[in-house]
């Protein structure tokens, strides 16, 4: 009697926000997991309720370098994506970005795997089309303080859809707008973790600007369900996966709020340079393609962040 094959996923960046939500979806599946991380902003104990299953391997390593193992499909997560870690040190950012790619690439071109690349709404900029459209090329400065970040996914992404045309290489292209939840670095500077933790130690909420730029929050497990169905699809994408709903900046403080303290005030510094005004996804595709849409609230998303964070806040 034949025996079913086994899928065996490698996880780039396994240990991280992303990455670990999306091992424990793969685990509870029963699937075969190998999980790759560096460890600069992934934590082990993100997947340390995996460690001694025999479907689960760790292994500490820097995607800048190659590796061979023999897997069928390859999730590309390993990269710092928010500011404070990716500007930390630029030149490793974008070299994570590019060769991190190409050996992902290389990889799935020798063993045959199906390739998923965690691209990013950054590939738009400081967009002047909203919402944005895949179709939308973007409005980026290559020389800037997120270069780094926003070029190295644009180049990620050239170079997935470069190798599906010379080499066949099965490439998935998942554009990830901004996703929040557990698991969130309480240091990372994004919005909704800086707000929660500021709320929680009784600190003034710190708005950039005057806090009427928009984004749009997409809570991590319907992201994770999102990444799941283009992986398993036959959609190669780019792809928009986010939430619609736009806040403005001051409207997510307000709810952060009166979630933890509502006599917090708000305290206004410089927006940083780049910083983009707007950012909104047009999901028409994923709806229609993946039969996929956001389904968790952001008071609701809040609601479990924030009791996340009280547990884990130390």
């Amino acid at each position: 009697m034949e025996t079913k094959q086994k899928t065996i996923n490698l996880v780039t960046g396994g240990a991280g926000f992303l990455g670990s939500h999306l091992i424990d979806k793969l685990m509870n599946a029963g699937e075969e997991v190998i999980c790759l991380d560096n460890y600069f902003t992934g934590r082990k104990e993100n997947v340390s309720q995996w460690i001694g299953n025999p479907k689960f391997e760790l292994i500490r390593h820097d995607v800048t370098l190659p590796i061979q193992l023999e897997v069928d499909r390859i999730w590309h997560l390993a990269c710092p994506a928010s500011p404070v870690h990716y500007q930390f040190n630029p030149i490793k950012t974008a070299k994570t970005s590019f060769l991190g790619t190409y050996n992902m690439l290389g990889l799935a071109r020798r063993v045959g795997a199906r390739i998923l690349l965690a691209s990013t709404s950054e590939v738009y900029g400081d967009p002047e089309v909203h919402p944005q459209p895949e179709s939308y090329k973007g409005s980026v400065n290559t020389i800037g303080i997120r270069s780094c970040y926003d070029e190295g996914k644009r180049i990620a992404e050239t170079l997935c859809f470069d190798y599906q045309r010379m080499h066949g290489t099965e490439i998935r292209v998942m554009r990830i707008f901004n996703t929040y939840g557990p698991r969130m670095l309480p240091n990372d500077g994004r919005v909704i973790s800086n707000f929660i933790v500021q709320a929680l130690q009784n600190k003034p909420l710190t708005i950039y600007g005057n806090g009427s730029q928009t984004r749009s929050f997409c809570y991590v497990d319907d992201l994770i369900n999102g990444m799941i169905k283009l992986m398993n699809g036959n959609t190669i994408g780019p792809i928009n996966i986010g939430n619609p709903r736009e806040f403005t900046i001051k409207e997510l403080g307000n709810l952060v709020k009166n979630k933890i303290n509502s006599n917090l005030k708000f305290i206004e510094k410089e927006l940083p340079s780049d910083d983009p005004l707007q950012r909104k996804p047009v999901i028409e595709k994923a709806q229609k393609l993946l039969n996929w849409e956001p389904k968790i609230t952001l008071e609701e998303g809040l609601d479990k962040t924030i009791n996340w964070f009280k547990e884990n806040l130390y």
